[in-house]
């Protein structure tokens, strides 16, 4: 029970909904008991002992207990879905509230679809037992208990010689219960792996179709599938193993009922009405003794599926020591200053930055070049603060970069990313993202510098146009100036393009770059490229190799050095256009 302890902050808030449910099927309970008792008078009294006037009231009371049963069972169930429902309502949110929260090294391992399976298919199963499973484990002992106590009102021994098998059907239960929980918990992640299976298909079809990769991934997903398959058939044969030893030692019970009880009849010590009401109330026991192992289930599943959520809600939410506290007050103005920086990723030995000093004054443009790996955007992850340095010193306006919160900072700094993520909304919408309150004026103007307002302009909605999962129906070239333009739109005053132009071609980046100078001014500038040509212009290049800096200057200053890895690439490069030229 440790699991729905830690959770009962979920669901504790709304226990008078559980509570007033089990008012309710008492109430069930009470009436279920009542009848069968009913229908032993009926047959003693009434029909036994020729008191036929009884009948019609008898038949009275059948409808009304039936009656007010009906109504308990609506109020029961009505009242047991609502403490369920907007228990996990809770726990959903507080779910996606804790992702959000997460650092970014979580979600280094994390796979989208079994995140997906967590929030939807395990928080549903917890919903299940909440407003089902649990009721029914009372009902149980409710209903055990009253018919228990009837019957011993009938007779002692009939009762006893009843109930000697229960002891055994206690034993094959627990037993039971021992071999499935881990089955499903089993179940459970099989069927995370043949979601993310299915996600990762789905999200790179372009890439599966292009290297004609579907026999492959056909057999990746069956692999999967086939996992998922056994692992049910293993839960199915040990339900097969259980399940009939159950019936038979429920059923046992009703044999030594029938022979007991009927050679009680014949001495006269019961009669025949206490006996038809007896077999009715043993089965109110044998039978959610053997449903018990359907209530197991439900257990096992949602107890599975809380340990899976649990292992969200314990993750550690990212550091923020500075949260809530706000020091920009007046002019925010971008200053950086590197100082002796260091970082290592994780458990990693080789370090991804080491050494690293330079200063980025307001309106200063920092170019960053290197080979892939180099260290280039580890430097832009270390502004943003998705990571942070495990050595040196980080300066913004003077102060360390610690004693800003990460809302803080982040608010000040425009970031357009090499691969460019859009929201399945209208575009409008994806401009105005990191600034809600947007005027529409602002985003036409933010689209125009980003070279992004007439290819808009033509489509059927404009700016209403809605755009599919992320932003189909756009090209990359496109995509990547609607990100641009959402930056320019938070005003920023440090602005960094990780190899924001990679997705245009040369003519276009010519027009972005004529927009950046004017966007640039003022603020301070990281521009990560592979592309010499889009940081010629920058006031300060950081050439960058196994995440140190190895050279630094100007575009014309780094030319001059003949030797240098930033001549070696420029050369490179001025290679590649000459032979496309001659090819063409």
């Amino acid at each position: 029970m440790d699991t729905f302890k830690r959770l009962k902050e979920f669901y504790l808030p709304y226990k008078s909904y559980f509570i007033w449910s089990l008012l309710a099927l008492f109430i069930v309970t009470g009436m279920t008991v009542l009848y069968p008792v009913i229908l032993g008078f009926t047959i003693d009294e009434a029909i036994e002992g020729e008191r036929y006037e009884l009948i019609p009231y008898l038949v009275l009371a059948i409808v009304v207990t039936m009656g007010i049963k009906g109504i308990a069972v609506y109020i029961h169930q009505y009242l047991g879905d609502m403490f369920g429902i907007n228990s996990v309502y809770k726990l959903r949110n507080r779910l996606y509230k804790k992702l959000q929260f997460l650092p970014f090294r979580y979600y280094d391992n994390a796979k989208t679809g079994d995140l997906m399976s967590r929030l939807t298919g395990d928080v549903e199963t917890f919903r299940f037992f909440l407003s089902f499973g649990c009721a029914q484990l009372v009902n149980l002992v409710l209903l055990v208990g009253f018919s228990m106590a009837v019957m011993f009102y009938y007779s002692v021994p009939l009762t006893l010689v009843t109930m000697v098998t229960l002891p055994f059907l206690a034993i094959v239960v627990s037993k039971f219960d021992k071999r499935v929980h881990p089955g499903f918990q089993g179940i459970r992640k099989s069927l995370a792996k043949l979601n993310t299976k299915v996600q990762e298909n789905v999200s790179g079809m372009h890439t599966v179709k292009a290297l004609s990769q579907e026999d492959e991934e056909i057999n990746r997903f069956s692999t999967s599938n086939e996992d998922y398959r056994k692992k049910h058939i293993d839960i199915s044969k040990i339900w097969g193993n259980y399940f009939p030893l159950m019936e038979l030692l429920g059923n046992l019970s009703a044999v030594l009922l029938l022979a007991y009880g009927g050679y009680l009849v014949i001495q006269g010590s019961i009669q025949p009405g206490q006996l038809i009401a007896f077999f009715s109330l043993v089965w109110f026991i044998i039978g959610p003794i053997m449903n018990l192992g359907f209530i197991i289930n439900m257990f096992s599943q949602s107890k599975a599926s809380g340990e899976r959520l649990l292992e969200i809600l314990d993750e550690e939410d990212r550091h923020d020591p500075a949260e809530g506290r706000t020091i920009i007050e007046g002019e925010f103005v971008g200053e950086v200053i590197f100082k002796d920086v260091a970082l290592t990723y994780g458990n990693k030995e080789r370090a991804a930055l080491s050494d690293i000093t330079f200063e980025a004054t307001k309106g200063k443009t920092i170019g960053l070049v290197g080979a892939t790996g180099s260290g280039k955007s580890s430097i832009i992850q270390l502004i943003t603060r998705y990571y942070e340095r495990n050595g040196g010193e980080i300066l913004i306006d003077g102060r360390s970069i610690d004693e800003y919160s990460l809302k803080e900072l982040r608010e000040q700094i425009g970031v357009v990313l090499q691969e460019t993520f859009l929201f399945s909304s209208t575009i409008r919408d994806n401009l105005a993202y990191g600034r809600p309150d947007a005027s529409m004026d602002e985003i036409i103007e933010a689209a125009k510098r980003a070279d992004a307002h007439e290819f808009i302009s033509q489509l059927p909605n404009g700016y209403e146009t809605v755009l599919g999962e992320r932003g189909l129906g756009l090209s990359g070239g496109q995509k990547q100036r609607i990100a641009i333009a959402r930056a320019i739109i938070m005003d920023p005053s440090i602005l960094i393009m990780d190899d924001a132009t990679s997705a245009v071609d040369m003519q276009t980046e010519v027009k972005i770059q004529e927009a950046f100078r004017e966007v640039m001014k003022g603020r301070t500038t990281f521009i990560i490229a592979h592309r010499i040509s889009s940081v010629k212009q920058a006031d300060e290049i950081l050439v960058l190799e196994d995440g140190k800096i190895v050279e630094r200057g100007s575009h014309s200053e780094l030319l001059n050095n003949e030797n240098g890895q930033y001549r070696r690439i420029y050369d490179i490069q001025n290679q590649d256009q000459e032979y496309v030229l001659q090819q063409a």
